[in-house]
């Protein structure tokens, strides 16, 4: 699980795709001796494991399913990247839980300055767009981000000048193409309710959400 929350910024070294699997290698500036193979980093939304160290830089294999589902196929040399490091068991949860699995592509469809901060806005499919409710959070490039509108095409988030600058949205433009991850209670709660109306789950109480962690 992550949190959302970008530690750096990395930079891709060579991405390497065979048939529909691929090979990613990325320089960053995480210790080595911190980063152990098998270890699980976010590379823009999405969890990869470490199957190789080299100087300065670490390498994933990446899935016919990853490859599909995010915006690794238009990851080339020089393309920067956010991480984050799989959330420990002591650490603090300021942004939200986070699992690294992207839901589906999102498009820049506007971007604009507001009072020192910038408005983004995203077009994204109709069948995700359901977990998505304003003032609730999503995962955009694997940032932690708060919705503020919700319509029948997409959302808006508002960026602060930090989160800018920390992340690689500071080079995003209208047009481009962003990893989401919804927000997985949602999910959850879908899924509770659909068993709800099949007939194999009692309903939905405040105490079955309690026991489910939802409350």
């Amino acid at each position: 699980m992550f949190t959302g929350l970008i530690e750096e910024i990395g930079m891709v070294v060579g991405m390497e795709v065979t048939r529909e699997a691929g090979i990613l290698t990325v320089a960053a500036g995480f210790p080595a001796d911190l980063i152990a193979i098998g270890d699980s980093i976010a590379v823009n939304g999405a969890c990869l494991t470490v199957v190789r160290k080299g100087a300065g830089t670490f390498s994933f294999d990446v899935s016919p399913e990853t490859i599909a589902r995010t915006s690794f196929n238009n990851l080339k040399k020089g393309t920067p990247v956010n991480l984050e490091r799989a959330l420990a068991v002591s650490g603090r949860l300021d942004g939200h839980l986070v699992s690294g699995h992207v839901d589906c592509l999102a498009v820049i469809r506007e971007r604009r300055a507001v009072s020192g901060n910038t408005f983004l806005s995203f077009r994204m499919p109709g069948e995700y767009l359901k977990y998505v409710a304003a003032k609730g959070s999503i995962a955009i490039e694997g940032i932690s981000l708060t919705v503020n509108t919700v319509d029948e095409e997409g959302f808006t988030v508002n960026i602060i000048p930090h989160t800018l600058q920390k992340t690689t949205l500071e080079g995003k433009k209208v047009g481009d193409v962003v990893n989401i991850e919804t927000d997985i209670l949602a999910k959850y709660v879908e899924r509770l309710l659909s068993r709800r109306d099949t007939g194999n789950s009692p309903g939905i109480s405040l105490e079955l959400l309690a026991k489910s962690g939802f409350m």
